[in-house]
């Protein structure tokens, strides 16, 4: 049908000759219709440009005022050269498969089983005069229950161990049996023996004793303390407050731990729960083999536990068997720490290795070329990272072996050679044990002339004072806050020369004494009562 409108060229009204208010009528309708049109182009527009803009085809430019407007990208861009605020500065996501943790285990009972025929306890009885053993003594290092203060007293202490071999040898600390009168190792099978102290290292707090037994002893393996890794499994047995032979499980927490117990340090920690009584005993991989020695607990927290690795007890049990003692190796240094300031004033791109900061004359690293100054960054094959790490590393060598020394010397490595001699160790005097004893005994404490050996492992500059290798619990040294290493540097303002003076100027402190001591970095007064009775 053909189109009025196109046709004549008129209105529609018109062509149709309507009346005039039929015909304003269809001039609104035509209006309406046109509006509607255009709001119907209009927004096909609109959503055409935001699809563009969505899919990047479109670049908003806007100039106004001769100043160019970017329009926001909301959406990212393909063009590299723009980069924007909010561009993430972190790494999202890591792009591997989840980690599934290998031998999980959904029991310890058949670990727990096998191995507990190996551990024992260790009960021990001592006899204890005077005051109150101090908690923060026994707190860190386990013992058993003590009273309140008496003026002599046998107390019993617990504590644990593990054999080590079929004819009746066992490992436990040298903390669990220092001292004591008698020692009785009790089976899981409630056998009862009494053992005797073959060998103990205070040092590294180790102890081994012997059993006479006619039948062969279940030993539990050794294992590598060195491939242990934090995160792995673990196990703990021994006997807490005497509940006898409690297992609990954890991880390795980390390796290397330095708790400030001695020069040889060299903790692992673990967060499986151990508490007083554990001590000396078995820290047991998921093999059934033993990685630790179960020593010392942070009594602020009940999951962090150290154990002494037992790579170190390997190298100290045969001397501990044959000489009942260990014998160190000596180098002849005496060492500290690199601080970013000391890096920065030597020029050295590490914080790693020991400074050398005294040579001792004629000594093994005086005759190898060993200077100060020099960082030893290793010894006989193995890396230096940390001071600690050398006294370690030169205290398990044999005597008389040459090993390869590298140090930095004016930023340049250098090789050197030592033969590594015997630290010379003075006998130490002996703790308290009976009452009428005056001088050093009297106030509980042990002690050996400073050398400089001694002043070396203890990263000392001079050799002059005394040092406390021991503390009787309960003694009033124990009361004062002495621990070993302390070093006694006056007594009553007057300096301390040597163990011969210490024990005159005691055996006259009827009204006590006070005592300058240096502990670590730190140099404090000390006042130290007279003893009880």
């Amino acid at each position: 049908m053909p189109c009025a409108r196109q046709c004549t060229g008129k209105p529609i009204e018109e062509t149709l000759d309507l009346p005039a208010r039929e015909r304003t009528t269809v001039r609104e309708k035509e209006k309406s219709m046109k509006t509607r049109r255009l709001a119907s182009l209009a927004l096909f527009a609109s959503l055409l440009i935001a699809a563009l803009m969505f899919s990047g085809a479109l670049d908003v430019h806007v100039s106004w005022n001769e100043h160019d407007a970017q329009a926001l990208d909301f959406f990212g861009s393909d063009d590299s050269d723009e980069e924007t605020d909010n561009q993430p500065f972190w790494v999202e996501g890591s792009g591997r498969p989840a980690i599934k943790p290998r031998g999980v285990p959904g029991s310890f009972a058949d670990l727990a089983e096998q191995v507990s025929p190996g551990v024992v306890n260790i009960q021990t009885s001592k006899t204890l005069r005077g005051g109150e053993v101090p908690r923060g003594l026994e707190e860190f290092f386990f013992g058993g229950p003590f009273g309140q203060s008496q003026r002599e007293r046998k107390v019993p202490s617990l504590g644990s161990g593990f054999v080590i071999s079929e004819d009746g040898y066992i490992v436990t600390n040298n903390h669990v049996i220092e001292n004591v009168d008698s020692i009785n190792v009790l089976f899981r099978d409630e056998r009862e023996v009494e053992a005797k102290v073959i060998g103990r290292d205070p040092k590294t707090d180790l102890a081994l004793l012997r059993i006479e037994t006619d039948e062969k002893l279940f030993a539990l393996p050794l294992g590598n303390s060195e491939e242990v890794r934090p995160g792995e499994w673990v196990v703990a047995i021994g006997n807490p407050y005497g509940l006898e032979h409690t297992v609990t499980a954890g991880i390795v927490s980390a390796k290397h731990r330095i708790i400030g117990q001695g020069s040889y340090d060299d903790f692992i920690q673990t967060d499986a729960a151990i508490n007083p009584g554990n001590s000396g005993g078995p820290l047991i991989n998921l093999k059934g083999e033993v990685i630790g020695i179960n020593t010392a607990i942070n009594p602020r927290a009940n999951t962090i536990g150290f154990a002494i690795p037992i790579n170190i007890a390997k190298d100290f049990l045969p001397q501990l068997r044959t000489d009942g003692h260990v014998t160190r190796g000596w180098l002849g240094v005496v060492i500290q720490r690199i601080t970013p300031e000391i890096a920065a004033h030597l020029e050295l791109e590490k914080e790693q290795g020991a400074l050398v900061s005294r040579v001792m004359p004629d000594g093994p690293a005086d005759e190898a070329g060993i200077e100060r100054y020099d960082v030893i960054v290793e010894f006989n094959g193995k890396p230096i990272d940390e001071m600690n790490d050398l006294p370690r590393a030169v205290a398990s060598t044999r005597v008389g072996r040459k090993v390869d020394v590298v140090v930095l010397r004016d930023g340049k490595r250098k090789d050197l050679r030592a033969k590594i001699a015997k630290m010379e160790e003075p006998p130490e005097t002996q703790l308290a044990s009976a009452e009428g004893e005056s001088g050093i005994n009297a106030f509980g404490l042990r002690v050996q002339d400073l050398t400089p050996e001694l002043a070396g492992q203890l990263g000392i500059e001079n050799d002059d004072g005394v040092v406390v290798t021991g503390v009787a619990p309960g003694s009033s040294a124990a009361e004062a806050g002495l621990r070993r290493e302390d070093v006694i540097l006056e007594i009553d303002k007057k300096p301390v020369g040597d163990v011969d003076m210490l024990e005159r100027k005691l055996a006259n402190a009827d009204a006590g004494a006070l005592l300058l001591i240096r502990r670590g970095d730190a140099t404090v007064f000390v006042p130290l009562e007279p003893p009880a009775g």
